[in-house]
């Protein structure tokens, strides 16, 4: 009895022991976090400022769920990584020396974490009474600090949005790459380009807002731009844009009318050309031999009517008799519907655009919102969408401060909670590819092989079909008041169908609007990366059990005295 109780004895000191050290353990490592975080919250002199990895240059403003768990990663590098460049004469070159930045106390420690998780814009960093005192690499030089706002800017050749990783240097690539001569960044993350100054020049300190991808740059700030003047890359370079060559077309009759500006030149070519209207911002170059004529697309140069090139004879005598041009896209964009803001007023009416996620919801609300001028909302907030210049992404869906609310939702409460709703339909094969592709690549990538050769594949066809049937049905059994709108048929014939969603929506929209929403109706949404081997992977299975959905979707239309499926979606 005595042996077994001593090793009981025994195996309690041992056991005290070690959870005597574990204790210890576990308050060690705690005290050592509390300690880290108060030298954390504690002023520091200044430090190298460090630069988040840029991204490829993003789209032009003017191409779902939580935030994008892969565009919350922090792709910070560091600045002994950056390549020797030219040290250029910066925003903060100019402020008085020996600069700090403002203490930071530990709640601010707490909120700064909050606040780089959902990345809002509106908590921009600002430069205090003192800024770093290392001068920032970029290039170009700066041009000094502007005010520059409301629907009459000067630099609005080009805007685009990167409200988690704008540099300066991003920013300027971007607007070199569109042949602009001049760059703005404004509020830490808006890129603005042009070709002229801005008129009211202001102080420097004005410009105090921290570039969110660049620690210790200026980027303006609300209202204020800081302007740099950038080196265009020279004819040829794989860096800038080309003119695009849209066709042979019939002048018009009123030549100066039709074209505002133009240069008369011997020897005139299209690149002569595109510059000279590149230089003016104009986004179309018309080249009739030596003459080179710069233009925006209107309702009398709408440029649907191209003719055989063939017309377009190089033989100076012919094309001048003929009366026939040749036409082409400059790199530069058409700023007549670049402006967006929220609704001075509340909408009394709770508009939905509604669709089968890949349908092509992102797309629609990019033209709706270069057509009508105001951001559209969505029921979810996409960080990656958010971060390209879709404002209205992270505005409270039910704050009626946007012109429509983007939702995949279905179901009687979800649906009735709208007055009205725009229903997107794209073909089910289509979607279903091009929703895959997002799951697997963000909204521009492709899905690759592997995903499509594994088993997520047809589980994902199997589960998102019988939805893309659902949500159709759904909007038409409960939907109030609809406009059902093919995504097939808004490729195929834009501006009609965009005029009908348009008033649909009751705005008033100029034809020339519409016009640059055309001419700019890509955006930044075409997807890049290689294209998988098989397009549509349809076993015979599936396209059995998709086309009886087709089947079902086009017969409750047209019970609901809607016109049925366009013709390519059945059956294959």
């Amino acid at each position: 009895m005595a042996k077994p109780f001593f090793r009981l004895q025994k195996f309690l000191r041992r056991t005290q022991f070690l959870l005597l050290f574990l204790t210890a353990a576990y308050l060690m490592t705690g005290t050592l976090l509390l300690l880290q975080r108060a030298r954390m919250a504690l002023p520091q002199g200044p430090r190298a400022p460090s630069t988040l990895q840029a991204l490829p240059v993003a789209t032009v403003a003017l191409g779902v769920g939580l935030l994008d768990s892969r565009g919350l990663q922090d792709s910070r590098v560091s600045s002994d990584l950056l390549l020797n460049v030219d040290v250029l004469q910066s925003p903060l070159a100019r402020l008085p020396p020996g600069l700090r930045w403002p203490r930071r106390n530990r709640s601010s420690v707490r909120r700064r974490w909050f606040h780089h998780f959902v990345n809002d814009p509106h908590v921009t960093p600002t430069l205090g009474p003192e800024a770093p005192r290392q001068a920032i690499r970029s290039r170009g030089t700066y041009m000094g600090c502007f005010r520059d706002e409301g629907q009459e800017r000067t630099l609005k050749g080009a805007v685009f949005y990167d409200l988690r990783k704008m540099t300066v240097a991003h920013c300027q690539d971007a607007c070199a790459e569109r042949s602009y001569i001049y760059a703005g960044l404004e509020a830490g993350a808006e890129c603005y380009c042009g070709n002229r100054l801005p008129a009211a020049r202001v102080g420097l300190n004005e410009c105090n807002h921290e570039c969110k991808g660049e620690k210790g740059a200026v980027c303006g700030a609300v209202g204020r731009l800081s302007v740099y003047r950038v080196d265009v890359p020279q004819p040829g370079s794989s860096k800038r844009r080309t003119a695009t060559y849209r066709g042979c077309f019939q002048l018009p009759e009123n030549v100066t009318h039709a074209f505002p500006t133009s240069l008369i030149q011997a020897n005139m070519t299209v690149e002569m050309c595109s510059g000279f209207c590149s230089q003016k911002e104009f986004p179309l170059a018309v080249l009739r031999v030596w003459e080179c004529y710069c233009a925006y697309p209107t309702p009398q140069f709408n440029l649907r009517d191209a003719v055989d090139s063939t017309l377009c004879s190089p033989a100076p005598e012919a094309q001048t008799t003929a009366g026939y041009c040749e036409v082409y896209q400059t790199p530069v964009q058409d700023t007549r519907c670049t402006d967006r803001r929220f609704l001075p007023n509340k909408s009394k009416v709770f508009v939905a655009l509604s669709s089968f996620p890949g349908a092509g919801n992102t797309w629609a609300r990019h033209l709706i919102e270069h057509a009508t001028g105001f951001y559209t909302g969505s029921y979810y907030f996409d960080g990656t969408l958010y971060n390209k210049g879709f404002k209205g992404e992270k505005d409270h869906w039910r704050s009626r401060r946007t012109i429509c609310v983007k939702t995949h939702e279905s179901g009687k409460r979800e649906i009735e909670m709208f007055d009205s709703a725009i229903l997107l339909i794209r073909n089910p094969y289509r979607s279903l590819v091009a929703e895959f592709n997002r799951k697997c690549a963000g909204h521009l990538g492709y899905a690759p092989d592997r995903n499509w050769k594994s088993k997520e594949w047809p589980d994902f066809v199997n589960s998102y079909a019988s939805w893309w049937s659902s949500h159709v049905l759904d909007w038409l059994k409960y939907g109030k008041r609809l406009l059902v709108v093919h995504y097939e048929e808004l490729r195929r014939s834009l501006v009609p169908t965009l005029r009908e969603m348009v008033a649909f929506l009751n705005v008033s929209v100029s034809e020339d609007r519409l016009l640059c929403v055309e001419n700019n109706k890509e955006g930044s949404f075409r997807r890049h990366g290689q294209r998988p081997h098989d397009p549509e992977p349809f076993t015979p299975e599936m396209k059995d059990l998709i086309n009886g959905y087709i089947r079902t979707v086009d017969q409750a239309l047209r019970d609901h005295n809607w016109a049925g499926l366009p013709r390519e979606y059945v059956p294959r």
